[in-house]
């Protein structure tokens, strides 16, 4: 291997904290991984990492190197996008990570139109609801859901969030239709909850048509990691919940599923959908295939449809 490849390795193992964790990376075997690592600190002679059989430590030649291995690979990926953003038609390897329900529902029919339009291009799509590093696990791009956090990384909101209160028609039957927020609170909930994200709070006015905004936490008896089963458990009446409009896979009619409250004003809690990607000049491919995404979800969203008048609903 090539000193260049080798120091990408040495980095991961630092990233990763591990050579087992960037061995996985890389799909090579963890013995092949520190033989190169080990080839790395004779070819530079000088030790890079402290071992032990717990954990790995950088030396102070390691931290120096570290550094310029950074600012060595960032300089050769600048290089590969500035080559890229002069090709005619997008090339290369494209690898992204998303939310599964997401990308299931969204970006997997995007992937089809791409990979017929572009057919030397390779996809790799990675679907976790827990937020990788997209720099430490090398991912191209990522889509989020949810509330920004300051980072070197770029953002573009390719949709904005819009939020739902929705139950069965069954649940109404049983419970009645909520006429207040502090109605609907008392009654049992589904919530999504996903490691250290538990959405079990809402933000609505307090009475109709007001600004008047309140904080309440909702009666989550039923918490659930994945949306698809989240919704399977509203539509089968065990619980009202907070949603955003894109966990919708059809119109709400289809499913037998209600909105509730639509007369007070929900928060959208500074959330959107974003691309993100970790470099200012995206390459042809990134740029192409975020283009794909928004023509397929659209402006508005493809999910607004899916509750009858929404753009009136939920307003102050």
């Amino acid at each position: 291997m090539s000193l260049t490849v080798q120091l990408a390795l040495f980095r991961d193992v630092v990233q990763q904290g591990s050579f087992s964790k960037a061995a996985a990376l890389h799909d090579m075997d963890n013995s092949l991984l520190s033989k190169q690592i080990k080839k790395l600190e004779a070819t530079l002679e000088v030790q890079l990492l402290n071992r032990s059989t717990r954990s790995i430590a950088l030396t102070s030649a390691g931290e120096e190197i570290l550094e310029q291995t950074h600012i060595l690979l960032d300089t050769l990926t600048h290089i590969r996008s500035i080559a890229d953003s002069y090709h005619s038609e997008p090339k290369g390897t494209l690898r992204i990570t998303s939310p599964i329900f997401f990308g299931q529902e969204y970006l997997q029919p995007v992937v089809t139109r791409f990979m017929k339009q572009y057919p030397d291009v390779q996809v790799n799509l990675s679907l976790d609801d827990k937020r990788v590093d997209i720099i430490a696990d090398h991912f191209d791009l990522a889509f989020r859901v949810g509330k920004l956090k300051e980072s070197n990384l770029i953002a573009k909101q390719i949709a904005k969030t819009n939020f739902a209160l929705v139950a069965s028609e069954q649940f109404v039957q049983q419970y009645g239709m909520p006429k207040t927020p502090q109605q609907l609170v008392e009654l049992p909930a589904v919530v999504y909850s996903n490691g250290n994200v538990t959405l079990d709070r809402m933000r609505i006015s307090e009475n109709a048509h007001s600004s008047n905004m309140v904080t309440l936490r909702m009666q989550g008896n039923y918490k659930i990691s994945d949306v698809r089963t989240m919704m399977g458990a509203v539509k089968d009446g065990l619980g009202y919940a907070l949603i955003d409009l894109f966990n919708l896979d059809r119109p709400i009619a289809e499913s037998k599923l209600v909105p509730l409250l639509t007369d007070h004003q929900l928060s959208t809690m500074d959330t959107g959908i974003y691309a993100i990607y970790p470099h200012r000049k995206k390459t042809l491919l990134v740029s192409e295939f975020i283009d794909y995404v928004e023509q397929h979800i659209g402006k508005p969203a493809i999910w607004e449809s899916h509750i009858p008048n929404y753009k009136a609903l939920y307003k102050a």
